[in-house]
């Protein structure tokens, strides 16, 4: 496989490693593979003419097998007097010139630099059960006579799972003491042991040198001949340990089934890329006999940031539409090139394969959209001071459909702000594609545009939307309450230069964009006495760590919360998108809100996180906000079909009203 696994950082070292250790007994140490998986590439790196240690050979075939073929300058040794006896009994005839010697590893009778090679076939990992000083001692003894037995040039050549205190003493020992390092990895002999609840098995050659300039650090991942020359110590650990952690979820994988739980997924990548070139979401269903067993499902570019694809929810709920028991769904990553659906096919049906239900064999089915990989043009790249790089990029959907997205690379897979484009005849003739303004690409601005209508009397209104994006909420209510003066507010001057740019926003004297900390401006606005009829909170949070990415918590201090209500007129209300990740975050929101506001009132988008709250300091009566919620969507749907835009459908409307929920304080 030409691609390197990396999961994602829900799969623990601690979780996943150390306990399967701990319940591996030696039963690991039967995974190595034999001579007929492992002869590439020893092969490789020992020659016919080389003299050749074995230690801790036990009852191993390997040296028999090497002898066969004209490798005839092997010593074995073992601690075990049994062992070597019974190993010298067996090989005396056949193979006299076999060599078993009895003999500590610790302490080897052998004058220095007898041999150009030592091969260590699993007894590095039998002798480092654990990083202890009193075993790390030992280890360091143990390195130290491979050293002294060992010509200038000549290989300890290794084969190990790598567990992580292993590589860590490893790598601190041979690359400081001018010993060339490179590990490969063995599939041939992970293969033949796909039935076990196996590891990745790694050979490591290290090579003997007087001095070496620098540090040379290769590794081979991929099965091939070629070897990638990385930097640093640290970037040979992550490489092993991603491959690792993937490897062992790939394998619980194909005797698991994850209906009752989310679904996992892991980035591939190409050797040496710093940036992922897949992602792969692996969805399992409660099983059902009429569905099929397994399939790869490819995202086309830019339609990876839907619902169906972006959420667990959403991916759940494609397995069941496609009728997959399992589905892998891949999705592709901006600054990589895709030539065709068959390329990819080919390029991901090894990795696919890893992680089949067990039993399935053969090739693996792909699905998909359409018959190719999607378009997706980069438009703008940027750098704001305060939102970080920026990317703006149109998606085409189909024929029909083209979007634009503005994206914040700090967290790329969230939509910042969307708009639809159309194609449109200036007057001059010419064909110009143009931001559609009166459709709604967010499906929560359609309930915040309903909310803001409840509040806006026949008077003259004015509304502020804290969080100007691309300016598409701005420039919808500008079209469907043209009476209303607009005051947006943002913090970044620079978004504001890309919403005028790229999605066509157009200030005017009913819409003003004021550049502010939406805090600071609530502040002032209380203390001004400026008042408004509807207050729309539409901003996101830079602090990914949390589990509410909108709004963020600073707007919901009590302080905040006093000064709303102070900027809003006796019946006005405030709006609030929250896009929450971590459920057990709701009550206590809720709470706040409910502290101050004499009537809260919310929606949960059903194919989305966002859910709208809606709140005033006036007590409104149950029915009557009631009716004027519904007099506001009707509203909304007669300004939607007089402008001949596509109409939310008939169980759209109802699961609204349904489930518009209140709590009257």
């Amino acid at each position: 496989m030409n691609l390197l696994p990396k999961t994602h950082q829900e799969f623990s070292q601690k979780h996943y490693w150390e306990n399967f250790f701990k319940k591996r007994g030696t039963k690991a140490f039967e995974w190595y593979g034999e001579y007929p998986e492992l002869c590439g590439h020893l092969h490789k790196y020992i020659k016919p003419k080389d003299d050749v240690l074995v230690v801790g050979c036990g009852n191993s075939t390997l040296s028999s097998d090497l002898y066969n073929i004209g490798y005839n300058k092997i010593t074995n040794i073992d601690i075990s007097e049994v062992v070597i006896r019974q190993m010298l009994n067996l090989h005396q005839i056949l193979r006299p010139d076999l060599k078993y010697i009895q003999m500590d590893v610790f302490n080897m009778t052998f004058t220095d630099e007898s041999f150009s090679v030592v091969l260590d076939k699993g007894t590095l990992d039998a002798l480092m059960p654990d990083d202890k000083p009193e075993t790390l001692d030992k280890i360091l003894t143990y390195f130290k006579e491979i050293n002294r037995i060992l010509k200038i040039g000549g290989r300890y050549v290794c084969i190990s799972l790598l567990q992580k205190h292993i590589l860590d003493f490893v790598l601190d020992y041979f690359p400081s003491n001018n010993w060339m390092f490179r590990v490969v990895r063995c599939l041939e002999a992970e293969k033949k042991n796909e039935n076990e609840n196996s590891l990745p098995v790694f050979m490591i050659v290290c090579t003997k040198f007087r001095c070496l300039p620098q540090k040379i650090l290769e590794i081979s991942m991929c099965g091939s001949e070629k070897m990638d020359r990385l930097e640093n110590l640290e970037d040979v650990s992550t490489v092993i340990f991603d491959i690792q952690q993937a490897a062992f979820i790939c394998s619980g994988l194909r005797r698991t089934n994850m209906a009752d739980e989310n679904d996992v997924s892991f980035d591939l990548y190409r050797p040496k890329d710093v940036a992922p070139r897949y992602t792969i979401h692996v969805v399992d269903v409660p099983h059902d006999h009429k569905y099929s067993t397994y399939a790869a499902f490819v995202v086309p570019q830019g339609r990876e940031v839907e619902w169906m694809f972006s959420t667990s929810k959403g991916r759940k709920h494609l397995a069941k539409m496609v009728k997959y028991n399992r589905l892998a769904i891949i999705t592709m990553h901006r600054g990589q090139v895709y030539d065709s659906l068959e390329s990819i096919q080919s390029e991901l049906q090894e990795a696919v394969c890893e992680i089949a239900p067990e039993g399935l064999t053969g090739k693996i089915l792909f699905l998909s959209l359409g018959t190719d990989v999607g378009q997706r043009m980069i438009r703008c790249e940027g750098n704001s001071t305060l939102s970080g790089k920026y990317i703006v990029e149109d998606v085409e959907i189909n024929p029909k459909e083209k979007f634009r997205r503005l994206f914040y690379m700090s967290s790329q897979f969230v939509v910042q702000s969307e708009a639809k484009l159309k194609t449109i005849k200036t007057k001059k003739g010419v064909l110009k594609e143009v931001v559609d303004h009166l459709y709604l690409t967010c499906k929560h601005h359609v309930y915040m545009s309903i909310a803001t209508k409840i509040g806006i009397p026949n008077t003259p209104s004015s509304v502020a939307v804290v969080g100007l994006g691309g300016g598409g909420l701005c420039m919808f209510l500008r079209k469907f309450l043209p009476q209303v003066n607009i005051t947006a507010i943002d913090i970044d001057s620079d978004m504001l230069e890309v919403a005028k740019t790229w999605f066509d926003l157009k200030v005017d004297n009913k819409l003003h964009v004021t550049i502010n900390d939406g805090i600071e401006f609530l502040h002032t606005a209380a203390e001004n006495g400026t008042k408004f009829n509807v207050i729309l909170f539409d901003v996101d949070s830079k602090d990914t760590s949390i589990g509410m990415s909108c709004p963020p918590q600073g707007f919901l201090q009590p302080t905040v919360l006093q000064n709303v209500i102070k900027c809003l007129v006796e019946k006005g209300f405030l709006v609030i998108n929250v896009v929450m990740r971590d459920e057990s975050l709701r009550a206590p929101l809720l709470t706040d809100v409910v502290s101050k506001f004499s009537t809260v009132a919310s929606y949960k988008l059903e194919e989305d996180l966002n859910e709208i709250i809606i709140c005033s300091p006036y007590k409104y009566d149950k029915n009557n906000l009631r009716s004027k919620v519904k007099e506001a969507n009707n509203s909304f749907d007669e300004f939607l079909r007089k402008n001949k835009v596509q109409q939310r459908d008939v169980d759209e409307i109802n699961h609204f009203i349904d489930n518009f929920h209140f709590s009257v304080t």
